[in-house]
């Protein structure tokens, strides 16, 4: 290569190597630049969770215990034949309601009538030879008194009459069996209330006596019973929450109010009128029973109801939203924001629901408790209270 050319090579390449280290050194002073305006400016911080919350209440409630039950009939009544004999009718439609003396069932009286004449005859036959004694007896008196009779003649006649007397008294017992038997041939209802089938068919042989076989049964509908069963730990409470006046005593006067399995309010009032005189050993439970009004008839026995049993009255309880409150397997909990906006957790024990709100405890009233937003939450974390008012529910009175 001539001289000049290897010059000119060299000269380019200085340029070009001159001309990349200023950019580099250019590059270098930039970044750097730009990382000091950076760091001089001011952080920006991120906006903290916004949640809502509702102040927690206190409120003038009743509470309530609840107990599950039936119904039973006060009145309960197996119809059974008092007489034998041969069933010639039956008086009623099945299910219908009877009133106490309505007639139910006939049996053949004719046996009956036919006993109650000879039983009559044997009262008229006795009748007749007390008759005949007592004139006996006067002569043998007369007699007597003019020396014409023994003593002993006498006493016979008065034994003759005083047989007859009570041969009177037993011919007259047999005449009131026979007519009552003969009144026992109609069987009228002892009780009012709804009557069952018909166990046995006209024509029937039916013997009497309580091992005879029923012919109907008639429960009493108004007023009815509910049987419950409450627990030893219950009826402790109830006990010394009225020590002073007795919780027997004042069982009567403590409001219950019942529902249906197919009803949402428990909307038939009534009152405790039995409670037993012993804890069941077996189950630890005491029965308790509450007696209802029921003109329409709905209430049947056998049938399953809900009763609850007010605990107290007009107390003032702290209520919160039901969707407040958390559960960790068995602890339940809400979490509280305090006036620095700082969340904490807190236990709470839940008593009765009403409406959307449950009754705890473990909270103060005016407290704040977060109802949304609660996946962006914990422990110690700070975040911008949102208050808002739950809808409020008018709760029932009973």
């Amino acid at each position: 290569m001539p001289k000049s050319s290897k010059l000119f090579a060299g000269v380019a390449l200085a340029v070009f190597y001159g001309a990349g280290a200023w950019y580099a050194g250019e590059r270098i002073s930039d970044m750097q630049f730009v990382a000091s305006v950076e760091a001089s400016a001011p952080a920006q911080e991120a906006p903290l969770p916004v949640v809502d919350v509702v102040a927690a209440k206190a409120r003038a409630i009743t509470e309530w215990d609840e107990f599950t039950g039936r119904f039973e009939a006060v009145d309960e009544v197996s119809i059974r034949a008092r007489v034998s004999g041969y069933l010639d009718a039956v008086h009623f439609e099945p299910g219908d309601v009877v009133e106490k003396g309505d007639l139910l069932f006939t049996i053949d009286a004719r046996p009956f009538e036919t006993a109650l004449a000879e039983a009559e005859a044997g009262l008229s036959e006795a009748r007749a030879a007390a008759n005949l004694a007592e004139k006996e007896l006067e002569r043998a008196e007369r007699l007597i008194e003019n020396g014409h009779t023994s003593q002993s003649v006498l006493d016979e006649r008065v034994h003759e009459a005083e047989i007859a007397k009570a041969s009177i008294a037993a011919a007259e017992a047999a005449v009131s069996r026979a007519r009552l038997d003969l009144g026992f041939t109609k069987i009228h209802a002892p009780v009012s209330g709804r009557i069952s089938d018909d166990f046995v068919s006209p024509g029937n042989l039916i013997a009497a006596g309580a091992g005879s076989d029923a012919l109907t049964t008639i429960v009493s509908l108004d007023p009815i019973h509910f049987v419950f069963d409450a627990s030893e730990q219950q009826y402790l409470e109830y006990m010394r929450a009225s020590a002073s006046s007795g919780f027997r005593e004042t069982a009567g006067k403590t409001p219950v109010a019942l529902r249906l399995v197919d009803e949402a309010d428990f909307a038939h009032d009534g009152a405790i009128d039995f409670i037993d005189n012993r804890i069941d050993r077996s189950t630890g439970t005491i029965r308790g029973r509450a007696v209802f009004e029921n003109t329409d008839g709905v209430l049947t026995p056998g049938m399953f109801g809900r009763l609850r049993l007010a605990t107290a009255e007009d107390a003032q309880r702290i209520l919160i939203p039901e969707r407040a409150i958390g559960s960790d397997q068995t602890t339940k909990f809400v979490w509280v924001v305090d006036d620095s906006g700082s969340v904490s957790r807190r236990s709470v024990t839940l008593r009765d629901r009403h409406a959307n709100d449950r009754v705890v405890e473990g909270l103060s009233a005016g407290e704040h408790v977060i109802v949304s937003g609660l996946h962006m939450v914990g422990a110690g974390a700070q975040v911008t209270a949102r208050l808002i008012e739950e809808p409020t529910v008018q709760m029932a009175k009973r």
